[in-house]
């Protein structure tokens, strides 16, 4: 077989991508620390010009209102100290006492509810996909069936050749290894041990020059054993026909009326990702521990609904109406998948949420795709037909302006993204008081719900359709030439920024703040 080392890029790509978590901030690349709060034009970086709206339009205001802000996701460590403060609390709950005080269905909420668990504090953390689930059931009948017949196949074939590929690239890349150790007895972990092999052995220039090549491409022995690691999950769980993880839960998951179910563990086994969207939203500023959140005055509810695997239309749904139920404001949604079983249960709750005055902000996706002809969901296109007023979906850019600004995984399109928002090299909280960096259009959306939440202090009275207007006009348009479109292939087609999106722009929280008080406040004074 012959290599190729341009064949492994998308598998490394998640990983060198992203940076391992630390316990000191500062072993991440602080070039990118708090960069999405940053404005162009004062620090050349194309974020969402938070900071300026702090330093320039605030002196002199006080808040108007605290905005409480749900999490749908896959937990959130609330002990992180870079969110100590932040973390909704439902006062009409006693903790512990295993009675629902308030009488809104569900015990010991203090803090939001995991929709994963069961009573007895069980929690599900990994599962597989919705199209796995879907084939599984073998009904032709289904609506869902040949899509999901498609997608399986598709992924277990790639999956399983890619595991091979794998193998014989880890045995091939261990062997150069040990070739080196065996003729020089240099032990090579790191490129700087490499730097120390002098050989004019073939065999040792050879395994030299195969090993800087991975170098050369950030892959690192670790990176290689996460990837196998990864490929081992899509099989054994993702794809995985007979798992059946929802029986830790104990409910049906066809039947919306079946809600008894869940715990108020809202941390759960696997808290990361939605620590990091938190700490986007809603870190705390200015505190010397490591990043600044974008929005203050604000309370962070957290609804366990995501696990390691595809979330349940179910989930998704009781999970809205829990957040609407219980005050929320504005809710962040940074997931999704390309098969829904139950989207009209998710319909009704989205239009629960907007007849409610709620905002719900979603990420687009880390697909390469263009949205408005690939289904992802949820979405806004309800299955009657109408469209409703309060659901905006977000796209992920770069720091740099330039051809490769739209993200290369980010899903777009004209009508079914609405606008960009910073989504790659974002530091922020990760679990154990730790950070971490990141890329996705999963920490793209909370800096978009952070400023929603930013602005809707300072002007409680604005609805969610006047929200989203105020932010799809006020942001930046980009005037430059075309630029690269999202997607993995190697001849990436260009097209001007203008078309992948609804607005065609950037967020950017200072003009919006200033479109709001000229709407809204004529009391602003610009300092």
């Amino acid at each position: 077989m012959k290599y190729s080392l341009f064949a492994i890029i998308p598998l490394i790509l998640i990983f060198t991508n992203s940076f391992g978590q630390v316990k000191d901030i500062n072993e991440l690349d602080k070039e990118y620390l708090n960069w999405y709060n940053s404005d162009l034009e004062t620090n050349e970086m194309a974020g969402a010009s938070v900071d300026k709206v702090y330093e320039q339009l605030l002196d002199g205001r006080e808040p108007e209102k605290e905005v409480v802000v749900a999490v749908l996701d896959g937990g959130v460590d609330i002990n992180h100290d870079d969110l100590k403060g932040m973390v909704w609390i439902n006062e009409d709950e006693i903790p512990g006492n295993g009675i629902d005080d308030d009488n809104n269905g569900f015990i010991d909420d203090i803090h939001g509810w995991n929709f994963l668990g069961n009573a007895a504090g069980e929690n599900v953390n990994l599962e597989n996909m919705e199209y796995t689930r879907v084939y599984a059931q073998n009904n032709p009948d289904d609506p869902n069936f040949e899509k999901s017949k498609i997608l399986w196949n598709t992924e277990y074939e790639g999956r399983k050749n890619e595991k091979e590929f794998l193998r014989r690239f880890r045995d091939l890349y261990y062997k150069s290894l040990q070739i080196i150790k065996d003729e020089t007895g240099v032990e090579v972990e790191s490129e700087e041990d490499l730097a120390r092999v002098n050989s004019t052995n073939d065999r040792v220039q050879a395994s030299k020059h195969w090993i800087q090549q991975t170098y050369n491409m950030g892959l690192t022995n670790e990176d290689l054993d996460k990837i196998m690691d990864q490929n081992d999950k899509f099989m054994k769980y993702y794809l995985n026909k007979t798992l059946d993880s929802r029986k830790i839960v104990g409910d049906d998951p066809d039947d919306i009326t079946d809600t008894n179910y869940g715990n108020p563990d809202v941390i759960g086994p696997r808290p990361d990702h939605g620590t990091s969207v938190s700490g986007v939203i809603a870190a705390v500023r200015n505190n010397d521990l490591g990043i600044n959140g974008v929005a203050t005055n604000v309370k962070i509810m957290v609804i366990r609904i995501v696990p390691d695997g595809d979330e349940r239309d179910k989930d998704i749904a009781l999970g809205i109406r829990y957040a609407v139920d219980n005050g929320a404001d504005i809710v962040n949604m940074s997931f999704g998948k390309q098969i829904t079983t139950h989207k009209d249960w998710v319909d009704e709750a989205i239009k629960y949420a907007d007849e409610k005055g709620v905002l719900l902000v979603h990420a687009a996706g880390n697909d390469g795709f263009n949205i408005d002809i690939e289904d992802s969901f949820p979405n806004d296109k309800f299955l009657d037909g109408t469209m409703p007023s309060n659901f905006i979906s977000v796209g992920a850019q770069h720091a740099e302006l330039d051809k490769n600004f739209p993200a290369s995984f980010s899903n777009y399109g004209q009508k079914q993204v609405d606008l960009f928002a910073p989504g790659c090299d974002i530091i922020s909280l990760d679990t154990a008081n730790c950070y971490s960096q990141n890329d996705g259009t999963s920490v793209a959306a909370p800096v978009v719900t952070g400023v929603a939440a930013l602005i809707l202090v300072y002007f409680p009275g604005i609805t969610p359709q006047e929200m989203i207007g105020l932010l799809m006009e006020s942001s930046y348009k980009i005037k430059k030439p075309k630029m690269y479109l999202p997607g993995d292939g190697r001849k990436r087609k260009k097209a001007k920024f203008v078309s992948m999106s609804k607005s065609g722009g950037i967020l950017n929280a200072y003009t919006a703040f200033l479109l709001a008080s000229e709407r809204y406040d004529d009391k602003l004074t610009l300092h």
